[in-house]
Order: C-alpha cells, then structure tokens, then sequence
C-alpha cells in the first residue's frame, strides 16, 4: 500500500500532448531562425559598412540626421599641404567605424562656406572634415591636392582617425574646390565618391576618372556656365565610371554655399550608396530622378551592379 505522504509517479504525457509540445517547439525554432536571418543583424551581417537606419525621402532631406555631431577645429599651424579646417563626426561609436569626406572651398572663399555641409552629413553617419587652402587664391590642381593632403591628416594623425575607415573615402567642392574633386578623384582612383559642386576647371575632360562622381551644375550659374564646365566635365567621364549630373533649377554658381535640401539628398544618397556601399540609398538614385522644382536635369546611370 502506498506511503500517503509519497507522491504519485508524474504520468508519460499523452501521445497528442507530445506532439503539441514537438510543434510548438519547431514553431519557436522557426521563429528564431527567422529573426535571425531578417532582423536588423542580417543585413549588416551582408554589408558591414551599413550605418545608420533605413532612409526614407524626409530622412535624407531633414536638416539633421540620426547621429549626434560633434566637432573639433585643426589649426592650420599644425598641419601641411592645407589650411586647416573643422572636423564634424558622430559621436557614437557603437557601430564601429565610419567613412569620411573632405569638403573644399571656392576661389577666394574659406571653409565657413561650405560649413553648413559639415554636421548635415556627419550626422547621417561620415566623418566630415570641412577645410581652408593654403590661400584663397589656389587654382583647382593645388586644391586638388589640398583634399587628398587633408584626407591623409584625417585618417593618420588627426584626433578622430580611430573613428576612420581610411579604405572609405570621399572629396567634395565648390568652385575651383570642384575642379579640385576632379583633379583629386583623377590622382587617387581609390577614392570611393567624389562630387563636385558647380565646379570651375580649364581642363575640360576628365576620361582618367574612375572614381564614382556626381557633378552638380546650376542653370543660373555664369561663374562656371554648365555648357562650359559642368556639362563637359560629366559628359567626358567614361561610361564605365558610375556617374551622375544634376543640374539645380533656378539657382546660381554660388546655390552650394547656403543650406540646400537638394544638394544634401542626393550628396548623402551618393555618398551612402558609394563610400557605405549601401544599396538602401539606389532608391534616390535610380530611376534618375525627374524634372521638378528644384531639378532642371538629372543623368547618369543607375549604379553599376545594381
């Protein structure tokens, strides 16, 4: 006779209660195994340069992006081949490193006109370094070489560096600075985006250029006419080159010196699909974006291998 105060022997579960817990069990593997491949890992796990969540058109037009921005000032006393400049990066390191531009200012300007660039892209997740020449007066093979100067201060000695992937860079400049992208882009085909904004250059073809370019002209622009320097410029790149004109409607030679929502989208497009290798952002890209109010013309192709 049983003990009272034994307890019962626990009952084998039912055949059906088995089956229930094996389905229930496969059903949470499934799930697991679904989250894995689909949830936010998996396609940093793909591209391992992706910063930054998934754009949409108010994200990559809003003045500010994702990222928290600080930045710091380089005194042109302790550097050579430039002028100094400020450096903006985001403060977040958690997502490891970041790629970087170089910005360039036009002839006789300084860096505070291409500041408004600085925090507008280092907040959508780049290290941007905005700079001054070495003097006003420097042609576009000079500045040229000023950018790429400046980029190898950026990722060798500068204070940010650790925050660098110095195998992802890009140059950007207005004016005689875009003339300069060209010239820098022409010299170091290791770059990964160059764009030059209504840029100014005697020479008119550039077939040597194989980084990645989008050249942006300005239909009001009498400085550097488009028929004269952007149009050539874009039209000599070779067709193997990803490559891309936007022609700004109703805007002057001087439009990329103050805060401009079309400049910035489709920079911060360019600069994510090329330097991040982020194929989120070819949705701006391609199609080619129309006519609008802001667009007098846009060519290009759709990036290569897309």
């Amino acid at each position: 006779m049983q003990n009272p105060h034994t307890p019962a022997a626990p009952r084998p579960a039912s055949r059906g209660a088995r089956r229930r817990l094996a389905g229930m069990t496969a059903a949470v593997a499934a799930v697991v195994a679904f989250t894995t491949l689909t949830g936010p890992g998996a396609q940093a796990a793909d591209n391992p340069y992706e910063r930054g969540p998934a754009p949409t058109e108010a994200s990559i037009e809003a003045l500010r992006g994702p990222y928290s921005v600080a930045d710091t000032s380089v005194s042109r006393l302790g550097v050579s081949g430039f002028g100094g400049g400020t450096i903006y990066y985001p403060t977040s390191t958690s997502e490891g490193t970041f790629g970087a531009v170089v910005v360039a200012p036009g002839f006789t300007a300084y860096q505070s006109s291409m500041a408004w660039l600085g925090p507008r892209l280092a907040s959508q997740g780049f290290v941007v370094f905005t700079i001054d020449t070495n003097t006003t007066l420097d042609q576009p093979d000079s500045r040229g070489r000023q950018l790429l100067a400046a980029l190898d201060y950026l990722t060798e000695r500068s204070s940010v560096r650790g925050r660098i992937d110095s195998s992802r860079l890009g140059v950007m400049g207005h004016s005689m600075g875009g003339g300069g992208t060209l010239e820098a882009a022409k010299s170091r085909p290791s770059l990964q985006a160059a764009i030059p904004l209504t840029p100014w250059n005697l020479d008119k073809t550039w077939p040597e250029v194989s980084t990645p370019t989008l050249i942006v002209g300005a239909d009001g622009d009498t400085v550097a006419p488009v028929l004269t320097h952007a149009e050539p410029f874009y039209s000599s790149l070779p067709s193997s080159t990803d490559r891309a004109y936007l022609e700004l409607n109703n805007a002057t030679h001087f439009s990329p010196n103050t805060s401009n929502t079309t400049i910035a989208k489709y920079s911060i497009s360019w600069l994510k699909r090329f330097i991040d290798n982020d194929t989120r952002y070819e949705q701006f890209l391609c199609p080619l974006p129309r006519p609008s109010l802001t667009i007098e013309e846009y060519r290009g192709n759709c990036p290569h291998g897309s």
